[in-house]
């Protein structure tokens, strides 16, 4: 739990409004993934299928392990919807180029549409919300979502400063810390 009596107590720190945020993020995830799962019930898929068919199509060429490491389940789970997913053809598998053992997996057409048709609505969502909130708002968003995830996975959402600027990483700098953190 945050140490709320320790120190100053700025009032965003308070244990109301600590709940507070727990219950936007709970209602928000709730609003998110609600027409998503309508249109995965109407293919009999659920949330698991979604959160594949997203980072697949984010990462073509994404081998299995990298999937599992940024998914966090079991290699019985994935392996259950993604097998489902290859069948019905909306992923494809092919081995490595260097290591044959490895699978990598990308969209087919018909699982871009449906990555697309998914998250058509997500991205409208996002859109108003930012648009309301202003840049200044966006930018404090998404530095309270990167602290709420775990440290490991934060460098997935680093941003190269412009050039020129003081700790400024090069862009060869930038995907191999990418590359790493998906490992």
């Amino acid at each position: 739990m945050a140490d709320v009596k320790g120190g100053p107590n700025p009032l965003f720190l308070r244990e109301e409004e600590l709940r507070q945020a727990m219950e936007l993020l709970f209602f928000a995830y709730r609003d998110f993934t609600g027409e998503p799962d309508q249109i995965l019930a109407d293919y009999g898929f659920g949330r698991a299928h979604h959160r594949v068919i997203y980072f697949v199509g984010r990462n073509p060429g994404i081998t299995v392990s990298e999937l599992l490491a940024i998914l966090r389940i079991t290699k019985q789970s994935l392996s259950r919807v993604l097998g489902q997913l290859v069948r019905d053809g909306f992923i494809t598998q092919r081995p490595g180029l260097r290591d044959r053992r490895q699978r990598l997996l990308e969209l087919t057409d018909k699982g871009r549409e449906l990555e697309n048709k998914l998250t058509e609505q997500q991205r409208i969502r996002i859109a108003r919300a930012y648009r309301t909130a202003g840049a200044e708002a966006v930018e404090g968003f998404r530095t309270v979502l990167t602290n709420i995830i775990d440290e490991a996975d934060r460098g997935r959402f680093e941003r190269p400063e412009a050039p020129g600027k003081p700790g400024a990483k090069s862009a060869a700098k930038a995907a191999a810390a990418k590359s790493a953190a998906r490992r």
